[in-house]
């Protein structure tokens, strides 16, 4: 029987303020425990104000090999919401269903305002990244989300076969 692997996770929170100390970050450890919920080996919060240090944040864990890399803030309308246009920047291409899903998600669960979230996700060398929105609630609702595929997404980004419903090959 193959050993399991496991896999490892960045989590970096995005906020101008808690970054410069005004506030704790709530939602990072949201997204952290989550994430070790599901098996995962995991780093952070790293917490960095929007804009640039989001790029460059994602640019070094994809160096650093890490499996998924998760934001949360920085995904709204405000102006200083930059975080999709930096994660754009790093990706080499998308998956849009899965935040597709994530703001689905959230209007289910009596938040319309969830379709106002920016956030994207797909895959930059070998790691998922995956922007989710800055308040608790949505950040533990979207690793909710996550929690039905992020395994196989990061098993596919390491070459495994796609696995099929009813045992078929």
């Amino acid at each position: 029987m193959a050993e399991r692997v496991q896999r490892s996770a960045l989590v970096v929170t995005v906020s101008n303020r808690a970054s410069a100390g005004v506030y704790a970050d709530d939602s990072g450890p949201v997204v952290v425990d989550g994430l070790r919920g599901l098996g995962f080996s995991v780093d952070g919060p790293v917490v960095v104000p929007d804009g640039d240090p989001v790029e460059e944040a994602l640019r070094d864990a994809v160096a650093a090999g890490y499996d998924v890399v998760v934001t949360n803030g920085g995904t709204g309308l405000s102006p200083l919401d930059l975080t999709p246009e930096r994660t754009r920047r790093v990706l080499d291409y998308d998956v849009p269903g899965v935040p597709e899903a994530i703001r689905a998600a959230g209007v289910a669960k009596g938040v319309p305002a969830a379709v106002l979230s920016r956030g994207l996700a797909g895959v930059a060398g070998r790691t998922f990244v995956v922007n989710l929105p800055g308040s608790p609630g949505a950040a533990r609702d979207g690793v909710q989300v996550l929690s039905g595929f992020l395994a196989h997404a990061v098993e596919q980004l390491h070459g495994a076969d796609h696995r099929r419903a009813g045992g078929n090959p």
